[in-house]
C-alpha cells in the first residue's frame, strides 16, 4: 500500500468513524461528511493523475462541485432547525412534533 493510498483511506475511516460515534450536534456529522467527500475526491484525482487518462479529468471537478451542493444544503438545514429549535443538537429534534 503505498503512502497516497494510506492518507486516503485513513482520511475516509477517519471521517466514518467520526460520523459514527459523534451523532451529537449537526455541525460535527457535516463536517464529518465533508472530509469524506475530500477524501473521495482526492483519491479520483490521485488515481487520474496515477492512470494519466484525460478522459475522465473532469470527474474530480465534478466531485467536488456536488461536494460544495451537499454542503450547502446542509448548512441551509443547520440554519432552519437552528431557528426552529433553537439548538443543533440532534437529541432535541423529533420528526414526530410538527
Amino acid at each position: 500500500m503505498t503512502p497516497e493510498q494510506f492518507t486516503v483511506y485513513s482520511m475516509f475511516s477517519l471521517g466514518l468513524i467520526g460520523l459514527t460515534f459523534h451523532r451529537t450536534h449537526l455541525i460535527s456529522m457535516l463536517i464529518c461528511l465533508e472530509g469524506m467527500m475530500l477524501s473521495l475526491f482526492i483519491a479520483l484525482a490521485l488515481w487520474l493523475l496515477k492512470m494519466e487518462s484525460t478522459s475522465f479529468s473532469a470527474a474530480p471537478m465534478l466531485l467536488l462541485a456536488f461536494s460544495a451542493c451537499e454542503a450547502s444544503a446542509g448548512l441551509a438545514l443547520l440554519v432552519a432547525t437552528a431557528r426552529t429549535h433553537g439548538t443543533d443538537r440532534l437529541q432535541n429534534l423529533n420528526l414526530l412534533q410538527c
